[in-house]
This record gives structure tokens, C-alpha cells and sequence, in this order.
């Protein structure tokens, strides 16, 4: 009796068994790589996937953001049907977009269309990271190319989240094509006075961060988003010096002029609705 009321508790915990451990559905809980702390997935996604805690940023797929941004039922989507082929016959590349059609539910690794936020007409591209590491090959440099064309038609502005590896290296030279695709479809836009922003998200790198993501009337980012062109073990073994720890993110790069301001997904709504609106007042008068 005194032994069981003196006896120690074990400030340790248990290691649950293996049959414990299956009880608890897959996808439940998500750990936050800033701060190490883990949360229902459901209490994150209510946040926007926003840690509560530390601020952290982690990825939106495409039609997450999509939701937090636009007015409900107001989005309206362009060229779903459009899927890659293998123009280069790369072994497997079919059957990985397979895969990643399945997985993503998406037909390429960039949605596009348009909607209003608070009322306002807009057409956005946004990439989603998970097909194919938001890789840009000849169908994404088109419906990202199409997007433009149709905002400048339409004459109402054109945002574009970008999230990408770079260059869709089974694509080859097509792929590297796109930037000039792209690039052309915005120069044409800016002629008739449309308004671009462009808002870089984690990663933004390759191809991408060298054409269309850095073409904006307003270059924005998330916190936190890495952002640059090589990686940096390549950048530091060309020039032979140690790069500073926070270089490529969002921070360094609003530091050293190369963005316009890096915002909070809590403010995205709020601020893209006030440049869309004071663009739209300028124009009426």
C-alpha cells in the first residue's frame, strides 16, 4: 500500500504499440517544420496552413488558394482538359504524369481562370508544387500564356502564384521554350495597360523565378518562400564563398530589392482587393 502511493510516476511517455499506432487515421495530424510542433491537419487548414505558433507558411495546392481568395462560386476554369504528352519519348514520363494526375487530382501543375475577389474581375494562374514539383513544361507555358491573352481580352487584371522547380526536364528545349512563351504574352499585356501581380510562394526557382514570376506590375512573395534561380550548393561551389543562411528566402530577396513586399497570407485578400481596385479607379478617371 505505501509502496503504491510513494512509488514514482515515470515522466516519460509510452511508446504506443504498432496496433495503437493504426488506430489513428493517416493524414490526421501534420508536424510544422519551423517549430516542430504538431497539429490536427483540420485546425491548420481552418489557418489558411498557417502555424498558429511560429507563422510558418506551408504549401496551399491550387484550388485551396483558389478558395481563399475568390468570392464563393465566382471561379470559372480555362483549359482543364489540356494534359502533356511525351514529345521527347523521356522513358516513364507518361506514366509518372499518370501518377501524379492521381494523386493531385489535377491535369498539370497549374490551374487556371477566372473570378472576382470582393466583387472585382481577375484571372489568375496558379501552380500547385505536388505535379511534377510544379515543373514548367509546354502545357503549363500555355495555359499560363492563354491565361494572359484572355485577361488582356477581357481587360481585367492577371495574378499568377507561382510554386515550381524550374524547367520540366523531360520536356527538354520545349520546356525552356516557355519562358519565352510566357514572357511575350505578358509584354503584350502591359501594352494595353493590364495589370500583373505576381506572387512568388515556396519554392519559386529555375525557369520560372527567371521569367513570368519576376515580370510583375508588383513582385509580392509569402514569408518564408524560397525563391532564386541555381541552388545554393552550386551557387557557393561556382564562387567559392559560404552564402548568408537566409539567402533565396522572400526576406533576403525584399531586402535586396528584388521584391516589392512579401505578405502574409492573412493580408493576400485584403491587399491584392486594394491594388485591383485602386488600378480600376485609374483607369475610370
Amino acid at each position: 500500500m505505501l509502496r503504491d502511493i510513494f512509488t514514482k510516476k515515470k515522466r516519460y511517455a509510452t511508446i504506443p504499440s504498432q496496433e495503437a499506432k493504426q488506430d489513428v487515421p493517416e493524414g490526421l495530424m501534420q508536424k510544422c517544420p519551423g517549430c516542430q510542433k504538431i497539429f490536427y491537419r483540420k485546425e491548420l487548414n481552418r489557418n489558411l496552413n498557417v502555424c498558429p505558433h511560429c507563422g510558418h507558411h506551408h504549401q496551399l495546392t491550387a484550388y485551396e488558394r483558389i478558395d481563399s481568395l475568390f468570392d464563393e462560386g465566382s471561379f470559372e476554369e480555362w483549359d482543364k482538359q489540356m494534359v502533356s504528352n511525351n514529345p521527347l519519348d523521356f522513358p516513364d514520363y507518361e506514366g509518372k504524369l499518370e501518377k501524379d494526375r492521381k494523386k493531385t487530382g489535377l491535369n498539370e501543375a497549374v490551374v487556371t481562370g477566372k473570378g472576382t475577389i470582393k466583387d472585382l474581375p481577375v484571372a489568375i494562374a496558379v501552380m500547385d508544387s505536388r505535379f511534377r514539383m510544379g515543373s514548367m513544361g509546354a502545357v503549363v507555358g500555355s495555359k499560363i500564356a492563354n491565361a494572359i491573352e484572355q485577361a488582356r481580352k477581357e481587360g481585367i487584371p492577371f495574378l499568377i502564384f507561382t510554386a515550381s522547380g524550374g524547367a520540366r526536364m523531360q520536356e527538354g528545349v520545349l520546356s525552356l521554350m516557355q519562358m519565352t512563351k510566357t514572357s511575350v504574352a505578358i509584354q503584350r499585356f502591359h501594352a494595353d495597360k493590364g495589370l500583373m501581380i505576381s506572387i512568388m510562394t515556396h519554392p519559386t526557382t529555375g525557369g520560372v523565378s527567371a521569367s513570368f514570376a519576376s515580370l510583375g506590375d508588383f513582385n509580392f512573395a509569402e514569408p518564408g518562400a524560397l525563391i532564386g534561380f541555381a541552388g545554393r550548393r552550386i551557387i557557393e561551389q561556382t564562387i567559392r564563398e559560404k552564402l548568408p543562411e537566409d539567402f533565396q528566402t522572400a526576406e533576403f530577396q525584399l531586402k535586396h530589392g528584388q521584391l516589392d513586399r512579401v505578405i502574409h497570407r492573412h493580408e493576400m485578400k485584403d491587399m491584392l482587393h486594394t491594388i485591383i481596385d485602386m488600378h480600376q479607379r485609374g483607369e475610370s478617371s
